[in-house]
C-alpha cells in the first residue's frame, strides 16, 4: 500500500548542513527560525487561531538521512555513541521512514508579501530546507506529562562543554546570533564518534565557518570565517 505525503513547508534556519544541529528541540532557545510554506500551502486560513499556541509540533524528513534500508539498533550519541539501541526507543534520524517531529516555541505569525504567511520559531533542531510535513498545536493538558521517564537518557549526562569564544571573534557575528552560537557549541557539536584532541572543527552556521578545538570539558573557538 502506497501512502502519499506532501511537503506543506520548509524551514528557515542558520544551518546549512547537518553538522551543529542540536540533537534535540529547545536545547538552545537562542535559536530562531523560520517556517515558510510551500506555494500550494501558503493560505492564510490554514493558519486561522495558530497565534493563541505558545508551542507547535512539526512533523519533518531527516532529509539527508534517507537511505536504502533500514537498521532495527541504533548508536545514540546520547550513548557515546558505542551502545546500540532500538531504533524505536531512540530519536535517531536513521528510521524505516526518516520522519522527525520537533516541539517549537511560536514567537510570532508574519505576513508577507513574497512568502504569503510564515512562521517564527525559536528552538528548532532542523536544517535549513528541512521539509515539513505537518504542523499542529501543542496542548499543555494532552501533551504534557510532567511524570514521564526519560529511559537511557535520565542517566546519559548532559555532555556540556565550557565554551572559550574570544570576544574579537564572538563580535565577528551578527549580535542576534551570538548567544545562539555559544549555546550550539556548549552542547559539543562534534559527532560522538569523533574526540580527537587538537582536532580543528568547523561549524557552518548564519553564514560563517565557526572553527573551533576541543580539549577535555573546554571548547575554544580560534577562527570566525564568512562563507
Amino acid at each position: 500500500m502506497e501512502v502519499q505525503i506532501n511537503v506543506i513547508a520548509r524551514m528557515k534556519s542558520d544551518f546549512p548542513t547537518k553538522f551543529g544541529i542540536p540533537r534535540q528541540p529547545h536545547l538552545v532557545e537562542e535559536l530562531r527560525s523560520t517556517i515558510v510554506f510551500e506555494p500550494d500551502y501558503r493560505n492564510a486560513d490554514a493558519l486561522r487561531g495558530i497565534e493563541g499556541f505558545s508551542h507547535l509540533w512539526i512533523i519533518w524528513q531527516f532529509s539527508e538521512a534517507v537511505r536504502s534500508g533500514w537498521s532495527p539498533t541504533v548508536r545514540p550519541p546520547r550513548l557515546g555513541g558505542n551502545t546500540r539501541m532500538g531504533v524505536f526507543a531512540t530519536r535517531s534520524p536513521f528510521r524505516p521512514n526518516n520522519l522527525g517531529l520537533s516541539c517549537v516555541k511560536l514567537l510570532g505569525v508574519e505576513q508577507t508579501k513574497d512568502q504569503g504567511t510564515v512562521l517564527h520559531v525559536s528552538g528548532a533542531d532542523l536544517m535549513d530546507g528541512t521539509p515539513i510535513f505537518d504542523i499542529k498545536p501543542y496542548i499543555p493538558y494532552a501533551d504534557s506529562h510532567p511524570d514521564a521517564l526519560g529511559g537511557f537518557t535520565d542517566t546519559a549526562g548532559e555532555f556540556l562543554l565550557e565554551v572559550d569564544f574570544p570576544p574579537a571573534l564572538l563580535s565577528l557575528l551578527p549580535e542576534s546570533k551570538r548567544a545562539a552560537a555559544v549555546g550550539v557549541l556548549s552542547h559539543d557539536p562534534r559527532p560522538s564518534y569523533q574526540r580527537k584532541p587538537g582536532r580543528v572543527y568547523g561549524l557552518p552556521f548564519a553564514g560563517f565557518d565557526i572553527r573551533f578545538t576541543v580539549e577535555g570539558e573546554k571548547l575554544t573557538v580560534t577562527e570566525v570565517v564568512p562563507l
